[in-house]
């Protein structure tokens, strides 16, 4: 599948992949930092931002159109780096491709299942009624009624684009992402070693990747460092942003 993306910067190739819900915008200001060391992509997910549209919705798939992607333009091992669903991917493409990268670096995610927990997300979001609503003010306020984090609204409000005037829709495939959610929960196909450099970045206040969790990643991924960025949650890029790029460029320019 032939995805949308964005380049900044010149340099050693340094993808870079969302998480769910998200779009490559959400890290362009990330992007644009290391375009001044490195020839950044950043990539919309199928199902997400401007990329195409599917019903084959899996990190199969999703590591599948990262090789199409890294083929079609021709990128010399790149360093692959995912947060969430997008470090999910990541660590798919290197289980299945591990001669296609240089370095990975998975962001405040584990390789293993995790339970479901974006089921009151989705269905605040099949809540919303666009042939009712007809201003992103009166989108927040019903999703309020789901999502009481203000923040988390905002990310996922980001998502809305006018089809018309008057008319509003999701960037994101909210039928395909619902039916196919428990596929984004579960962990990694084809598991073995993976021997080459990785960086796992957690947010001090998250509990995606847990310390019991360290082992295995180790198991697997055997040349993993694992970095805690202090005063985050899941969205460490955005909420210091300051001490994330310095934690990742450490990594990157060693």
């Amino acid at each position: 599948m032939k995805l949308n993306y964005k380049k900044v910067g010149e340099g050693k190739p340094l993808i870079i992949l969302h998480g769910l819900f998200g779009s490559l915008d959400n890290w362009m200001g990330i992007a644009k930092t290391l375009g001044e060391h490195f020839e950044v992509f950043v990539v919309d997910a199928r199902n997400h931002g401007q990329s195409l549209h599917s019903e084959e919705f899996d990190y199969e798939v999703m590591a599948n159109d990262l090789a199409d992607f890294i083929s079609e333009y021709k990128l010399n091992s790149p360093i692959i780096l995912g947060h969430s669903m997008g470090g999910k991917t990541a660590m798919q493409f290197a289980m299945n491709y591990p001669d296609k990268l240089s370095k990975l670096i998975v962001v405040d995610i584990a390789p293993k299942s995790y339970p479901i927990h974006h089921r009151q997300i989705i269905d605040g979001l099949l809540s919303l009624d666009f042939d009712v609503l007809k201003t992103r003010t009166e989108a927040d306020i019903e999703l309020g009624k789901y999502i009481e984090d203000i923040s988390v609204r905002q990310f996922l409000l980001k998502n809305l684009y006018w089809v018309e005037k008057d008319k509003l829709r999701w960037r994101f495939n909210l039928d395909v992402i619902n039916k196919q959610i428990e596929a984004i929960g579960k962990g990694l196909n084809n598991i073995h070693q993976f021997n080459l450099p990785t960086l796992f970045v957690r947010g001090e206040r998250s509990n995606y990747i847990l310390d019991s969790d360290i082992e295995s990643m180790r198991s697997i991924f055997s040349e993993a460092e694992v970095k805690t960025v202090s005063d985050s949650g899941h969205w460490v890029h955005a909420e210091n942003q300051l001490e994330f790029l310095k934690t990742i460029m450490n990594f990157l320019m060693n």
